[in-house]
């Protein structure tokens, strides 16, 4: 069976935290009333957060050593692991040599908002629950850093032909907020590659073109559905998408993810019934999981019977590798519920920041006015020359070219971890994409590895980061984007070191 994140394996941390402060004693984390449905470690979990967040336990102060808490507190030791685990993987705890401290929370210690007062606090209270801790400047340019694609064999003189080519036909217009929906070339032009490579027809007045898949990802969540509603996002999944929803007011119902993409059962769609269900289908972030044929029906019939929207985030679909893509949602059945979106920020290069939405017909018009109305969209100029770029080519060619350059890459960090000394160990991810997913067992606790990976110039991300409990996941998300063949030795040489 192939390896997937389970709610019953417990996170572990590292042993390495010294007893601390403690505060006048942490019996009140588990005094009475404790409800009888909710698990100690969920409860434990729950109520240092909102300690945190609400200043009752200040910035700074360091907590026990987790054997210290659980002695005190009369309960099992992974318990408080799960716990401190799943708080500093949302940034409220800092684990050093030193020890566990509370981590500083912009706007923490405020005054809780009365039931029935004012929503934005508590709607961004939610939000910051799927924060995650940013990867730095260092962290993208390191060795294995997902996320980024080769900026090295980016286009350069196409690129710069279709901007010269845009700047001498540019109007005064064109110097101010684009049209609503996007420049009309660029949208034509996508309506077609996308009738090419993704085998949909789409007319341009579908296309609503965004400042990349954040901010399609808002757009949705404002105009499909209402604040309050419940949205379904992966488990695990990305955290900046999930953040998205949260701030516009969603509930979101984290549904596990497995080998054949999300798997919601009887109890979400009765008990958590969405409005929205946000996917990545093509390849799933961070597992790198591709949806079967069979589940993006299921999906698709749920939602229907639901009444709910999906957001299909067609994400790395362009590098698909060996067999065809499997067909996007969006299009797969007449009217069926789906906002297909689309970035170029993985295929062209991140500070772009140009995505897009396709939207069914009856709904492209509200799209497109609210569009420009709620973001004033810019960057006319750049749009023009992309439409000149699709047009002529060459998008389609370095695609073509990038795709081959990243399976050779896949290759060779696939050879190289099949070198590793030890045990064998499961790799998901390689049917499409930029990354692998590499997962380990439970005594080699990903976050450590990662400390340690960073140290040797490593941007390696620990899987478990990206789980929302009662999940928990263990492992590696290694990228290959920017990792010459030559080049793969050495990185999987120093993930060797970091993970004795």
């Amino acid at each position: 069976m192939s390896p997937k994140c389970s709610p019953s394996v417990t996170a572990v941390v590292p042993e390495d935290a010294r007893r601390g402060t403690r505060a006048g004693g942490f019996h009140w984390l588990l005094a009475e009333p404790l409800p009888a449905a909710l698990p100690r470690q969920q409860l434990l979990y729950q109520r240092l957060r909102a300690a945190i967040v609400d200043g009752r336990l200040a910035p700074g102060l360091r907590l026990p050593a987790s054997r210290a808490l659980a002695e005190e507190l009369g309960i099992a030791r992974n318990t408080v692991l799960f716990a401190y685990e799943q708080l500093a993987a949302e940034g409220c705890l800092v684990a050093d040599r030193h020890g566990t401290r509370v981590a500083t929370l912009a706007g923490a210690g405020r005054s809780p908002v009365r039931a029935g007062a004012a929503s934005l606090p508590g709607l961004a209270r939610r939000a910051v629950a799927a924060l995650q801790p940013e990867a730095g400047a260092d962290d993208d340019a390191a060795l294995l850093a997902p996320g980024l694609p080769e900026l090295g064999a980016f286009p350069f003189r196409a690129w710069r032909a279709s901007l010269e080519r845009a700047w001498r036909a540019a109007t005064p217009r064109q110097l101010g907020y684009a049209p609503h929906g996007g420049e009309p070339a660029l949208r034509a032009a996508l309506a077609e590659h996308l009738t090419t490579l993704r085998g949909f027809a789409v007319r341009a007045e579908q296309v609503v073109i965004t400042g990349g898949t954040q901010a399609g990802l808002d757009l949705c969540a404002r105009l499909l559905v209402d604040a309050g509603d419940t949205a379904w996002v992966e488990n695990p999944g990305y955290p900046a998408a999930r953040t998205a929803l949260g701030l516009a007011g969603l509930v979101l119902h984290a549904v596990a993810v497995d080998a054949e993409g999300l798997a919601p059962d009887a109890a979400d769609w009765q008990t958590h019934a969405p409005r929205l269900i946000l996917l990545t289908p093509s390849h799933q972030y961070p597992t790198g999981r591709v949806m079967s044929l069979a589940r993006r029906l299921a999906v698709l019939d749920g939602a229907r019977a639901a009444g709910a929207w999906v957001v299909e985030d067609d994400y790395d679909s362009e590098f698909r590798r060996g067999s065809p893509a499997l067909p996007a949602l969006y299009g797969l059945q007449p009217d069926a519920p789906v906002v297909y979106a689309g970035t170029f920020s993985k295929t062209l290069y991140p500070g772009l920041r140009i995505g897009y939405l396709v939207v069914p017909e009856a709904l492209a018009a509200d799209f497109v006015r609210a569009a420009g109305q709620a973001t004033r969209p810019g960057h006319g100029i750049e749009q023009a020359a992309l439409a000149d770029f699709i047009r002529r080519g060459h998008y389609t060619a370095h695609l073509r070219r990038i795709r081959r350059r990243y399976e050779r890459r896949q290759a060779a960090l696939r050879d190289a971890l099949a070198r590793l000394p030890g045990p064998e160990l499961a790799i998901t991810g390689g049917e499409a994409g930029l990354h692998l997913t590499l997962w380990l067992p439970p005594d080699l606790p990903d976050t450590a590895i990662a400390r340690r990976a960073a140290a040797l110039g490593l941007g390696v991300r620990p899987l478990s980061r990206y789980a929302l409990p009662p999940m928990a996941c263990n492992g590696l998300v290694l990228g290959y984007g920017n990792l010459d063949e030559g080049q793969a030795m050495e990185a999987v040489r120093r993930l060797r070191l970091a993970m004795r």
